[in-house]
C-alpha cells in the first residue's frame, strides 16, 4: 500500500475537525476558490465523472458537485472518509467516498474519468510517481489531470515547513517532511513517463499583508499542475 502508517493516523485524528473553518485544515478551505477556478479554466466539471484522490474530508470534492460534477473521492485515511461523508449527506450532496488507493482503484475501474485531480497528496505518500502513473490509467484520453504539490529547495522549506508551520502557524507543526518535497521537473517526468503531457505550471502564492492565496507564475514554493492524457 503506498501510504504510511504515521500520515494516515495524523490525518485521521484531525479528521474531526476537517470542516473547522478556524482549525488547521483553514488553509485548505482558504485555497479551495482558487484551485476549483483553476481546474474551471481548463476543464468544464458539470456533468463530468471527476476522481479526487487523496480527498480527505471533501473540500474539495464538495465544491467539485456543487459545480456539478459526478465526483468519486478516495483516500485511506478512513476517519476523514467518514467525515467526508457525513458533512456531504448534511449538505445535501451526493459525492462516491471509497476507501481504496489509486493504485488499486486503477487496476479495478472500468471506465475512466473525465477529470482527476490529485491535490496536496502527492508529498505525503512514500511513492508519489506511482499515484501520477495510477491517475494517468484512470482518465480517458484528452482527459484533465491535475496536481498540486511543494517544491524541493531552500526557500521551500523556509516558507512550507518553518514559515507556515512554526513562524505563521497556519499549519500544525509536522504537517510536512521537506525531504518529501517534489522538484517540478520531477512531476513533469513522472506524468510524460505515464503518458501525461503537461500543459500548464501555477505558482501558489500567499499575501502577507492580505493573508490571501493567489495564482502567479512563481512555482518556487506550492505549485500546480495541469496535464493532458495522449489521445
Amino acid at each position: 500500500m503506498n501510504a504510511e502508517a504515521a500520515e494516515l493516523k495524523k490525518f485521521g485524528d484531525a479528521a474531526h475537525r476537517w470542516w473547522d473553518l478556524g482549525g488547521e485544515f483553514k488553509p485548505l478551505h482558504d485555497i479551495n476558490p482558487v484551485r476549483l477556478n483553476w481546474i474551471q479554466s481548463h476543464a468544464s466539471l458539470a456533468g463530468r465523472r471527476v476522481l479526487d484522490i487523496g480527498c480527505g474530508g471533501g473540500i474539495l470534492s464538495e465544491s467539485m458537485a456543487c459545480a456539478g460534477a459526478l465526483v468519486t473521492g478516495i483516500d485511506l485515511a478512513e476517519k476523514a472518509l467518514k467525515v467526508a461523508g457525513l458533512h456531504a449527506q448534511q449538505s445535501g450532496l451526493s459525492v462516491d467516498y471509497r476507501l481504496i488507493s489509486a493504485e488499486q482503484l486503477a487496476s479495478e475501474q472500468e471506465k475512466p474519468f473525465d477529470v482527476v485531480c490529485c491535490m496536496e497528496m502527492l508529498e505525503h505518500v512514500p511513492n508519489p510517481a506511482s499515484v501520477v502513473q495510477a491517475a494517468s490509467r484512470l482518465v480517458r484520453p484528452d482527459g484533465w489531470v491535475f496536481f498540486s504539490t511543494i517544491n524541493r529547495n531552500a526557500k521551500a522549506f523556509a516558507v512550507a515547513v518553518l514559515g507556515a508551520e512554526y513562524l505563521l502557524r497556519l499549519l500544525p507543526k509536522g504537517t510536512h517532511s521537506y525531504a518529501k518535497f517534489i522538484r517540478p521537473s520531477e512531476l513533469a517526468g513522472w506524468a510524460r513517463s505515464s503518458g501525461l503531457q503537461p500543459v500548464e505550471f501555477k505558482g501558489l502564492e500567499f499575501g502577507l499583508l492580505d493573508r490571501a492565496f493567489r495564482l502567479g507564475t512563481n512555482v518556487q514554493v506550492n505549485y500546480f499542475l495541469a496535464c493532458r492524457r495522449a489521445a
